[in-house]
């Protein structure tokens, strides 16, 4: 395989990407339904609370009712991103068939836009015993209620919450950065997932996420069999905003035109899935 690499530049990323493989080959039949949408980071350098913080947003904008769902027990941290206070520690919560999750589910302050995240006081210990069965269960009663459910999936892939909402979602996105090993780490994923009987065909779209401008041999994505569906460059302000609690999409009389293009077009292909 040629891996020599050329400097491209955000133009020629763009310009290189068909709409074709925009578009992703799980997302191009129309006729099927995909509200149950899980991302996952492929290697450091991304921001996915914040890159679905802001997509939650432009969903619930387009009059979707839409469901945020943190599923890194270990770490949460999108109630920071949307600024939500966070919730009590909850013993049992999304585990026990007893609890009725749905009174953990929390209004955030932008309309028909929702959260369900574990506390941050929850002991590690408590998220060791957990089933397929119960995140299941959770699964189908959010879909059930809401018109998308956006999953924030760990990339740990010997915990039920990653391998469970692998199984589970519709559909599924990677994200990666300019890093060297982000295509090895999702083809080792995607190998494991099979290896127990999940099925991998969703998870063939890629987010490019932080991008600043550097040498990167984006083709061995594609050779790989990964379809790039967005790129987005860095953009110093929507980390900043974040720390704040706000949203980069709202309220921002500068938005970054490559950043929003991208952002706005992936919530119409999702929008346009519901």
């Amino acid at each position: 395989m040629d891996r020599r690499r050329e400097p491209i530049g955000f133009g020629q990323i763009f310009r290189k990407i068909s709409s074709k493989e925009r578009i992703g080959a799980d997302m191009q039949g129309g006729e099927l339904i995909y509200s149950v949408v899980g991302f996952v980071p492929a290697c450091d350098f991304v921001d996915n609370a914040m890159l679905i913080s802001n997509l939650g947003y432009l969903l619930s904008q387009k009059g979707l009712n839409t469901c945020i769902v943190d599923l890194k027990v270990f770490y949460p941290n999108l109630y920071q991103y949307l600024d939500v206070k966070p919730v009590k520690k909850a013993d049992g919560l999304l585990k026990s068939d007893k609890v009725d999750f749905r009174e953990e589910i929390q209004a955030t302050k932008y309309d028909k836009l929702y959260l369900l995240s574990p506390s941050p006081q929850d002991l590690m210990e408590e998220y060791y015993d957990f089933d397929f069965e119960h995140l299941e269960r959770v699964i189908q009663t959010l879909k059930g209620m809401f018109d998308v459910v956006l999953l924030d999936i760990p990339n740990n892939p010997p915990l039920e919450f990653c391998l469970g909402a692998m199984k589970f979602c519709h559909i599924g996105f990677f994200t990666a950065a300019e890093r060297i090993e982000a295509t090895h780490h999702m083809v080792k994923l995607l190998d494991y997932a099979s290896s127990v009987g999940i099925s991998t065909a969703k998870f063939t779209s890629v987010i490019l996420m932080n991008l600043m401008d550097i040498e990167f041999d984006y083709k061995v994505m594609r050779e790989t069999g990964f379809n790039i569906v967005a790129a987005l460059p860095l953009v110093k302000d929507a980390t900043a905003r974040a720390h704040e609690g706000k949203l980069y999409v709202k309220d921002n009389p500068l938005l970054n035109k490559h950043f929003m293009k991208e952002l706005s077009r992936l919530a119409g292909q999702l929008a346009g899935q519901s």
